[in-house]
């Protein structure tokens, strides 16, 4: 049997006409989308210290809202979610979601108990968890493949944005008005956005595609080499990339004094005076090297996490501020600009009737070795190292990440010559 890598794995020949504005109209809104996505997402990190205070939350129920209540039902619904995008309206589903996690992050504003605010945390990831497969799916019958990876990289920056607002107007709106009002603001103006992603236009599935004789049997997607090792790849990059942002500010706070609201306003800053242009450039930069070979995007995204292992060790282990806020602007844009060229590549081998579930598929294996896995490991080794008493040891349990990376690299460097040979 013949596996789906195989109609899409050269390059394909496009339709040569321009883009419509239509389409960059599309874009605009889908990556605005996303801002908020990454806002609702990240919004309760900024706002722990006074929601710990009013609450008298212990930490394991901060940790328990912060990422369990959202990754489980995000992880578990990205697949069926994506099964959906594949054959239902994709603007109504993306509108759908959208009105449901706004609406459930206002709402945290109003909750009294740990469970209710547990709930609401629960109903964002639910929500959320449209989005990806359907907007990939959207952008990918909206754009030519020549420039997939730059789309979804401009969609991607939302990432950056929406984490870097998060820290920014979350932590003014906390400290001015209290937690509650951060999500009242924060939360609620999503619906409106909600109601103009509804009238979005739903165009044919596969129509910037060589072809659309591509195999539906979902089956298929585990049989193809190259997604396997995207999938699994990048699982291991995404575990490094995400510690970095859950793990390693807790890092500079016990390891090197920081305080908190000096890292709240460094990663803002960071997230979109790096995130931003690290994402779309990456992306930009990858659409070329695949002009070149059918595997470049997997080949050059290896090449930045084999970058991103001497990085991380130096971050680990200098005490050099200086050099340490440099390194860690190095790592940061490396482990930020991998997300468009991975999601263009899977779009290029899922074919326009698998699409949604592959990226579906694709972002559960990541946020299960980001958030089910590597968290609590770091936590754990770093336990059981005794950082309560010596805070350094945090440099032993972290060095998960750039193993990491290591591991990451080498599965995309094989997928990039698996789909060079399948070319």
């Amino acid at each position: 049997m013949s596996t789906i890598a195989e109609p899409l794995a050269a390059p394909a020949a496009e339709p040569a006409e321009r883009v419509a504005a239509y389409s960059w109209y599309a874009l605009a809104v889908l990556t605005a989308v996303y801002v908020l996505n990454f806002l609702d997402r990240t919004l309760i990190y900024i706002l722990f210290t006074p929601i710990k205070k009013e609450m008298a939350f212990s930490d394991l129920q901060l940790a328990l809202l912060g990422t369990t209540s959202f990754v489980i039902f995000y992880t578990l619904l990205g697949v069926p979610f994506g099964r959906l995008a594949d054959r239902t309206s994709r603007t109504k589903l993306i509108a759908s979601g959208l009105a449901i996690w706004s609406l459930f992050s206002g709402l945290t504003g109003f909750a009294n108990t740990f469970w209710t605010l547990f709930l609401c945390r629960v109903m964002v990831g639910v929500g959320e968890a449209t989005l990806g497969p359907a907007a990939l799916s959207l952008l990918s019958d909206y754009f030519p493949v020549r420039m997939r990876a730059t789309v979804q990289s401009v969609y991607s920056s939302g990432i950056a944005i929406g984490g870097g607002l998060a820290f920014f107007l979350g932590g003014w709106i906390g400290q001015t008005h209290g937690w509650r009002w951060a999500f009242y603001l924060l939360g609620f103006p999503g619906l409106a956005l909600a109601a103009l992603v509804f009238f979005l236009r739903e165009i044919p599935r596969g129509r910037m595609d060589a072809t659309t004789a591509a195999p539906a049997d979902w089956r298929l997607l585990f049989k193809s080499k190259p997604l396997l090792f995207i999938f699994f790849g990048y699982g291991f990059v995404g575990l490094a990339g995400n510690n970095l942002g859950i793990w390693v500010p807790t890092f500079f706070v016990r390891v090197h004094g920081f305080s908190l609201l000096t890292i709240g306003v460094a990663a803002g800053i960071l997230s979109i005076v790096v995130g931003i242009p690290s994402m779309i450039l990456g992306g930009w930069f990858s659409d070329r090297v695949r002009r070149v070979v059918s595997g470049g995007r997997m080949a050059f995204t290896a090449s930045a996490a084999v970058a991103s292992v001497p990085l991380w060790i130096a971050l680990l282990y200098t005490n050099n501020i200086p050099l340490l806020i440099a390194v860690n602007v190095a790592v940061y844009g490396l482990a930020i600009l991998w997300v468009g060229p991975a999601t263009a590549d899977i779009s290029d081998i899922a074919g326009p009737k698998l699409r949604g579930l592959a990226i579906g598929v694709f972002f559960s294996i990541v946020n299960i070795f980001a958030y089910g896995i590597g968290a609590p490991l770091i936590g754990k080794l770093s336990d059981t190292l005794g950082v309560a008493k010596d805070p350094a040891q945090m440099r032993l349990s972290l060095l998960i990440c750039p193993a990491a990376c290591a591991l990451g690299a080498v599965l995309l460097w094989i997928g990039s010559k698996t789909r060079e040979r399948s070319a």
